[in-house]
């Protein structure tokens, strides 16, 4: 593979990456509802939301794998664990570094799922709230096609979805608030 076709295909599969997570992100706020989506019932969008987050995070791999390959990107071992080091601007590569740590330790949580408990697995999945705008951030510093219109649209839709599908969990009769209100009657 040519050093070009290394670095369209980097490229791609991160901003592919970022597609997914968001509609993991979305889909995990719907499970937690309670309430269905249109056609679907709660354990399809399960399904959906785990099937979006093994693809990005199969994505993010590749990307990283795809971009240390590359001589233009100069990406080191050190790169992928500790953020701020890199050479090509330091802050918005270590805002890579930074998502994929936090991923690694959301899916080290998920996969230990059963043994950790509910309780702590839901506190570290809380990570991913962080995990979302950091990769956002990411892509809108680093990306090569950050000022193209179709990126900026493209981020736009995806920063609406998570916003919409956090307005919506903020609603009040959103499933987990109004347990919570129902219990506190009792």
């Amino acid at each position: 593979m040519t050093d070009e076709a290394l670095w369209a295909v980097g490229r791609g599969t991160g901003i592919t990456a970022l597609a997914f997570l968001t509609i993991s992100v979305a889909l995990g706020i719907a499970t937690r509802s309670g309430r269905p989506l249109q056609a679907l019932p709660r354990f399809a969008v399960a399904d959906v939301h785990r099937f979006a987050a093994l693809a990005a995070t199969l994505l993010v791999a590749l990307h990283i794998t795809l971009l240390f390959l590359d001589p233009y990107a100069q990406l080191r071992l050190v790169d992928f664990v500790v953020p701020f080091l890199g050479a090509y601007r330091p802050l918005w590569q270590g805002l890579g570094t930074l998502a994929v740590d936090l991923l690694v330790v959301i899916i080290i949580s998920s996969l230990l799922r059963q043994r950790l408990g509910l309780r702590a697995f839901r506190v570290v999945h809380w990570l991913t709230y962080a995990l979302w705008p950091v990769a956002l951030a990411h892509a809108l510093g680093n990306g090569t096609d950050a000022y193209r219109g179709w990126f900026l649209a493209f981020a736009g839709c995806c920063a609406l979805t998570v916003a919409a599908a956090l307005v919506w969990r903020l609603r009040p009769n959103f499933a987990e608030y109004a347990d919570a209100r129902l219990s506190g009657r009792a």
